[in-house]
């Protein structure tokens, strides 16, 4: 898959860095941050990437105005402001700069919780107002105390090994990250339910999904010791607003630092002006240094992906980096063509499950993307032959959802076992009645070559390439006689390859120098049938 670049729209605010990196590399970039919804659909239509940061909301009614849209980019973390499933469906990259606010964002949390612990907010307006109020404000310290801190990656990390130097005990969970992981940086592993009892302090870092939604809610509350601080430095929604404030209201939440809100700005300021808590609004990642830093990041791995050298910030395309390794490439430009061959041998079949098998070691991470590539060999000819509309821009992105949808399962398997005979991949494509269909290939430095059908061996390997026809016969048929049928139908003929017939059957496939304008009546006469595929 080729990502051409040519223009690129940043429609929030951004460092100048990002527009120097971009022009350098032949991007033309347009930098407008006062469109509004309406101006951006009618502008998105003429570019291929979009840079955004939280201000843009990348919807699904966006996404399908980006007619031209290859990559979105957002400069930061999240993505929530991005439909990315909508994006995933249209082939669309999204990306984010997952290390550039990291420090920013790290010390923004520690300086929530140091504020809390010596109610610095309520402090300096009680100054501001006039009042010397020493006794009011008694505070406590942070050593000895526990912070618990759920999301232990990078973020989770480096607030970890900051507050382990004012002498707290850090615990923790994720999904992800191993107690072996979390343990390098000093930090024990907890299930939650183990952990609410026992925090004094608790920080979320993590994204928001259904999964985190009112992560921390009344019944975690709870369970929680009385007092408990908490703080939000990571997305809106993932601690409960309305449990929160009944919290802070009954004195079991002791102070809350938020930096992040369901709704930017809010409309109902009650919870921001709670003396218990510290308020900032999205300041994470405001600091001069991570600006310039996700401005830096985003427009590189613009021009990495562009060039085919790196795929670092995509969130939904974890194939695709299979598919710009140029040692790869054959491979999946194979799997592509094996895919398309495999739509028109199948057509009496009910193909239900696709199955890619792996004879070369230099494939053995390969899987998802010759799983990917074969599906849109068969899914370009399949759906368009059942009438189905065809996205416009079927990729290794969407693939999988479309093949999702026509019901098809896949799998890939490793076979790179030592003293194996075969060579190359093979895809056999199963029907729910147990019939299947094998076809095996392999390349020869950049060329697709077809190695054999259901186990018949082509005497020559088949080039996969340009326009071609694939037949199918039941006895042996001289290639001659094939060759005339083909001229009778002004085919113009420039290789062809045949398998040896076994059991029944036989295959093969001629390559033509131009394409095919007219029906295969002698062709279909001369074997028992006939398709024409692009490879």
């Amino acid at each position: 898959m080729t990502i051409q670049l040519r223009k690129v729209l940043i429609s929030d605010e951004i460092d100048d860095i990002c527009l120097e990196i971009l022009r350098k590399n032949g991007v033309e970039v347009v930098k407008n941050c006062n469109l509004s919804k309406e101006d951006l659909l009618k502008e998105i239509a003429g570019y291929d990437g979009l840079i955004v940061r939280s201000a843009t909301k990348v919807s699904a009614e966006v996404i399908n105005a980006g007619v031209n849209l290859k990559i979105i980019g957002r400069a930061g973390t999240g993505v929530d402001n991005i439909d990315t499933e909508v994006a995933t469906k249209k082939g669309i990259i999204v990306m984010n700069t997952p290390g550039g606010n990291t420090l920013s964002a790290a010390e923004h949390t520690c300086t929530l919780i140091i504020a809390l612990t010596r109610n610095l907010g309520e402090a300096s307006k009680s100054m501001k107002d006039g009042k010397w109020d020493r006794k009011k404000f008694m505070g406590t310290e942070l050593y000895g105390k526990t912070l618990a801190i759920i999301g232990l990656g990078r973020i989770g990390k480096e607030v970890a090994l900051r507050m382990q130097s004012f002498g707290m005990t850090t615990i923790g969970y994720d999904p992800i990250i191993s107690s072996d992981e979390s343990a390098t940086f000093n930090t024990e592993w907890m299930p939650l339910e183990k952990i609410w009892p026992l925090a004094d302090y608790i920080t979320v870092h993590t994204p928001l999904i259904p999964q985190t939604k009112n992560l921390i809610n009344d019944a975690v509350f709870g369970k929680c010791k009385k007092g408990v601080k908490v703080i939000n430095v990571a997305r809106g929604g993932i601690i409960d607003e309305d449990a929160l404030l009944r919290a802070l209201q009954s004195g079991q939440c002791g102070g809350a630092g938020l930096d992040v809100f369901i709704e930017e700005p809010p409309k109902d300021y009650t919870l921001a002006k709670h003396p218990n808590v510290i308020a900032t609004p999205h300041l994470g990642a405001s600091t001069i240094e991570a600006q310039v830093r996700v401005a830096e990041e985003i427009a590189q791995q613009f021009v990495d992906l562009a060039q085919g050298r790196s795929l670092f910030g995509a969130v939904n395309a974890n194939a695709l980096a299979n598919a710009l390794n140029p040692a790869l490439r054959p491979w999946i430009q194979l799997a592509e063509k094996l895919g398309t061959v495999g739509s028109q041998l199948t057509k009496t079949l009910s193909v239900n499950n696709v199955e890619v098998l792996i004879y070369e070691k230099s494939l053995e991470a390969a899987g998802s993307a010759l799983v990917s590539s074969v599906m849109i060999g068969y899914l370009n000819t399949s759906l368009a032959e059942n009438g189905d509309i065809l996205p416009k821009n079927l990729n290794i992105i969407n693939s999988p959802i479309y093949t999702k949808q026509s019901g098809i399962k896949t799998t890939s398997t490793n076979k790179c076992k030592s003293g194996q005979l075969k060579s190359g991949i093979t895809v056999e494509f199963q029907s729910a009645g147990g019939e299947v269909l094998e076809i095996c290939g392999v390349i020869a430095g950049e060329h697709s070559l077809l190695t054999s059908v259901q186990a018949n061996t082509f005497k020559v390997a088949a080039s996969l390439h340009g326009e071609t026809i694939v037949y199918r016969v039941d006895k042996p048929v001289s290639l001659a006689d094939i060759i005339s049928a083909a001229e009778k139908d002004g085919l113009k003929v420039s290789a062809i390859s045949a398998s040896e017939v076994k059991h029944g059957q036989g295959f093969g496939i001629i390559n033509l120098e131009l394409p095919v304008t007219q029906g295969l009546n002698h062709l279909n006469q001369t074997v028992n049938s006939a398709y024409v595929c692009s490879l």
